[in-house]
């Protein structure tokens, strides 16, 4: 299916690692030409390199997003490279443990800036190029925000509010023919998501136990399934789409995670 995304300047923040580094190699597959966001410029050029390689067009910018300045400087580094942007993927972020019990308001806010208050940034100083070309923003989200996980309220809260904004920023957009929606993510296989499971004290048993939790098939989400629906979301072929939360997560959130264990 041809998704019409050809030559279309597409930010994807966190764009070098995990579901981030999905999204840009989808994107390029379709013709689009990502613009890879984050904190270590080698990690971004790898990415940019592979597209390359694979015959796409892809575009690097160095930002540590928890700096205001920067994500407006990051904004602007586009626009003066392509003169547009056409869409916004909201991704990066860090499960970050900061818990209620041992946590405290400077890891709190910390955790804040890491996972949410970019996305609020992004869309903001990319916002005068979307109005103009009728562009596109993507949140990615997490199930923390409606299943709760323990020892992570920065990260739970920042996935509320990502959830909250999608549908705010949808009715807000409305006027301009901007779409918004959020991709809601459980159980991905990603590094990040390895380097959380290795610091278990039974890492293996643990996965098994989270993988015979989710319904459909018993396995865990790929970034490339993500990173197929954000390209369907991101592109025209979605045209009357906007303020939706979509679950690519096997059934976990919303299907009885008891089904064929025979409880």
């Amino acid at each position: 299916m041809n998704l019409l995304l050809q030559d279309k300047i597409i930010i994807v923040t966190g764009g070098a690692k995990g579901i981030g580094k999905s999204i840009v190699l989808a994107l390029a597959e379709e013709g689009a030409i990502p613009i890879v966001v984050g904190r270590k410029q080698a990690d971004n050029h790898e990415v940019t390199a592979e597209v390359a390689d694979k015959g796409g067009k892809a575009f690097a910018v160095e930002a540590e997003l928890t700096k205001p300045e920067e994500c407006e400087m990051a904004v602007k580094k586009v626009l003066d490279k392509y003169g547009r942007i056409d869409g916004l993927v909201n991704n990066a972020g860090l499960n970050d443990g900061v818990s209620l019990e041992h946590g405290g308001y400077e890891p709190f806010i910390k955790g804040l800036h890491n996972t949410l208050i970019h996305y609020y940034l992004m869309a903001h100083f990319a916002l005068p190029s979307l109005k103009l070309h009728k562009g596109t923003i993507l949140n990615i989200s997490s199930k923390t925000a409606e299943t709760g996980q323990g020892g992570t309220s920065a990260y739970a809260a920042s996935n509320g509010a990502r959830n909250a904004l999608t549908r705010e920023w949808a009715v807000e957009l409305l006027p301009y023919s901007i779409r918004v929606n959020a991709i809601v993510v459980a159980e991905c296989a990603t590094p990040q998501y390895d380097s959380w499971i290795q610091t278990l004290e039974n890492p293996v048993e643990t996965l098994e136990k989270i993988t015979n939790r989710i319904p459909l098939e018993k396995r865990m989400t790929t970034s490339e399934e993500i990173a197929a629906m954000a390209v369907f979301l991101l592109s025209p072929k979605s045209s009357h789409t906007t303020g939706q939360l979509i679950h690519v997560d096997g059934g976990y959130v919303h299907l009885d995670r008891a089904v064929g264990s025979g409880i």
